[in-house]
This record gives C-alpha cells, sequence and structure tokens, in this order.
C-alpha cells in the first residue's frame, strides 16, 4: 500500500517559535513556490494550500505554481459560501487544465462567524452546511457536462453549464473535513476523501465509522486523511525538546486571547481540539506521542505527532490501520521541517523513495570522489 503524503503551504507566515519572536517569516509568493518545489522535488504527494482572511488567496497561489511544479497535486479551499457554483466550477476546470489534472479541491463552507460576515456572508452553521449541499449538487453535475436547473433554498441557477471541462474526470477530487453531523453527511453524499484533524486514533475511529455509514446509505465510498503536524527528530528527547521549544516563547496571555476567539466561533472541529488540552500546558500529550501544543495559539489542525523516525511512522501506522490512506501533514517552519520528515520518516512509509544516499561518506569537497561514486550508483538504481 502506498500513502498519499502532502505538505502545507503557509499562507498566513511562517516562524520558528509559536507567539511572539524575532524569527516570523511574510507569506511571500516566493517563499510559497520555494516550499513547492522542494516539497515536489523531495517526493511529496500533494500540498495543501488553506485558506481564511490571514491568508494569501489560495486559487492565485495555486495558479503561481502552475509554472514551477510537474508533478505534484495542488488541494485548493473551495469556498462553497463565497461564490456561486457555476463560476467555481468554471474556475476548478480552467486551473486543472492548466495543472494537467493535478488539481484537487477542499470544502470549506467556513466556521468563523466573523470571517464570514466580513466577506458579507451571514448563514448559521448548520445553513452553511445546507447551502454546500446545494452548491455541490450543481457544481457536481455541472462538471460532469450538464446543462442544470436549481431552485434551491441558498443556491438558484438556470442553464448553468461549464464549457471547457478539466481533465480530472468527472471533476477534480473532492477532499473535506468537518467534524458535526451535518458536516459528514455532507462528507457521506458529496466528497472523495474525508479529512479529520488529528485527534487520538480512537476518537478518529468513530468519525470513519460514522462517515463510513452514512456513504453506504448514499451508496458511496469515502477515502479518509488526516491533518497533522509533525515533529520528528533522530531521537524521541530531541523531539519533545523541539516541542517544548516551539511553544517556549508563549506568553500565558497569548493562550489565553487565542482560546477566547477560537471559543467563539461555531466550529465543531475547533471545539474538540480546544478540548484537547483545555488551554494547559500540563496536559498536552492528549495521546501516546500526540502533543495539542500548537492548538495553544493556531486555529485549525492543533496536533502534532511528536518523535523519532520509527515512533512517528508507527503513529501514523495506527492510523492507516484504522482506514486511513492520506496524511497533510506541516510543521515549523514548514521548509526545514519538509527536508526533515522526508529525509527521517519517508524510508519508513510504504511507497515512498529515500531523499538522501544511505551510508555515503560525503563532505561537499570537489574531490570527494566517494560522494561522486554514490551519486552515480544511486542515479543507476
Amino acid at each position: 500500500m502506498s500513502l498519499d503524503i502532502f505538505w502545507f503551504l503557509p499562507t498566513s507566515g511562517d516562524t520558528r517559535y509559536l507567539g511572539t519572536s524575532d524569527s516570523g517569516r511574510p507569506a511571500t509568493n516566493a517563499y510559497m513556490r520555494q516550499i513547492a518545489v522542494t516539497a515536489e522535488q523531495l517526493g511529496y504527494d500533494g500540498l495543501l494550500i488553506p485558506t481564511g482572511a490571514s491568508c494569501l488567496d489560495p486559487w492565485v497561489t495555486a495558479a503561481s505554481l502552475v509554472p514551477v511544479t510537474q508533478r505534484i497535486k495542488l488541494l485548493v479551499a473551495l469556498r462553497t459560501s463565497l461564490s456561486g457554483p457555476t463560476a467555481s466550477a468554471r474556475q476548478a476546470a480552467t486551473l486543472d487544465q492548466a495543472l494537467n489534472g493535478r488539481l484537487l479541491l477542499n470544502v470549506v463552507p467556513g466556521g468563523d462567524a466573523t470571517e464570514l460576515a466580513a466577506d458579507g456572508v451571514f448563514l448559521d452553521h448548520d445553513a452553511r452546511y445546507t447551502a454546500a449541499d446545494e452548491f455541490l449538487t450543481v457544481w457536481r453535475r455541472v462538471l460532469q457536462g450538464e446543462k442544470v436547473d436549481f431552485d434551491g433554498e441558498h443556491v438558484q441557477v438556470k442553464g448553468a453549464q461549464n464549457f471547457f471541462p478539466p481533465v480530472s474526470q468527472p471533476y477534480p477530487p473532492l477532499y473535506f473535513g468537518g467534524s458535526s453531523p451535518a458536516a459528514h453527511e455532507l462528507a457521506a453524499k458529496h466528497v472523495d476523501a474525508y479529512l479529520t484533524w488529528g485527534e487520538p486514533p480512537a476518537a478518529v475511529a468513530e468519525k470513519i465509522a460514522d462517515v463510513r455509514a452514512r456513504a453506504a446509505r448514499h451508496g458511496r465510498t469515502v477515502r479518509f486523511g488526516v491533518r497533522l503536524h509533525v515533529i520528528v527528530r533522530e531521537t524521541n528527547d530531541e523531539a519533545w525538546a523541539a516541542a517544548d521549544k516551539l511553544i517556549s516563547k508563549l506568553s500565558d496571555e497569548d493562550i489565553a486571547a487565542a482560546q477566547r476567539n477560537y471559543a467563539k466561533m461555531d466550529s465543531v472541529g475547533q471545539a474538540r481540539m480546544a478540548a484537547l488540552h483545555g488551554g494547559r500546558r500540563d496536559q498536552l500529550e492528549v495521546a501516546p506521542n500526540l502533543w495539542a501544543g500548537v492548538g495553544l495559539v493556531r486555529g485549525g489542525a492543533g496536533t502534532a505527532l511528536v518523535g523519532d523516525p520509527q515512533t512517528v511512522a508507527q503513529r501514523l501506522k495506527e492510523y492507516v490501520d484504522l482506514g486511513v490512506d492520506s496524511f497533510v501533514l506541516s510543521g515549523y517552519p514548514h521548509l526545514e521541517e519538509a527536508i526533515r520528515f522526508a529525509e527521517l520518516v519517508f524510508p519508513l512509509l510504504p511507497g515512498k523513495q529515500p531523499v538522501t544516499l544511505r551510508e555515503a561518506a560525503i563532505t561537499g569537497g570537489a574531490f570527494d570522489v566517494r560522494a561522486g561514486q554514490a551519486t552515480a550508483e544511486a542515479a543507476k538504481a
């Protein structure tokens, strides 16, 4: 079995420390392209491009990566509350053509009422999922070549049609993550892959079972994935020290302010993330090697797998044993951690190739004959 391993583009900025420090990196397009090219060269299968008021626009960012990537897939946010399904279908088909079939779409109905209000959206939680259901019903039919009339509660179209089909058939695959019953029903009815944030394996198993059962009632099957941060080092002690260092600049006021902000959201998934740690620093290992420290101040995915390569690979396997075949990973800073994870963990994962030369003495000198021999042998393999 080969796993899909995705990395993450930090389109709201990057850092070595959560909280205020002198190591923050701005979210420039040049930096996003640097991460994307590096991830492709390392052998990652895809990149998640997030969405939000503090993020670079995901569609423009994805388009900017077309000329600098050839293989890696792009998982781009599809905001069902912010535009109509016909225009979004045309956008998706056009970008998928430019990417030659490498487009994936991450369905996002929205979870922050304040952010949505700034965009002119004033729907409550369940209404957003009703609207998303109607949106995807039209969107999928249009991209399958139908001419669509639809008169729903939130979506009305007459003669909706797309004239330039995508490379991916019948349409670019749909990914989605959500934890409420309404979200699970949307996943069961429409999406190809359900992504959960990194909760303990027992909780993930319950979510998978529910989505799988709901999908079966619609005569469908759904794939499953997990969104996680990773902190991997050569030893467990080094990994846990790196986790502590990541939050070493955080003040108690920083944590309290962030948690107050997240408590205002109507996202069930965000509430589940917050419940894992309760805003406290002294109970962050919520399952073996599953650390909730990122979620003290970061919204969305807030847990990280922490450990040496063998430990992290084993923890990933525990999710695989539940039916998971995809992981969307990230780490701070995202450029360096993409390299570190690939070097240390890829050799332990099914379907992934080592990215480093094994047992080669390399000094970087111009007359390093053994390194040249090792490189030549690797090229022949």
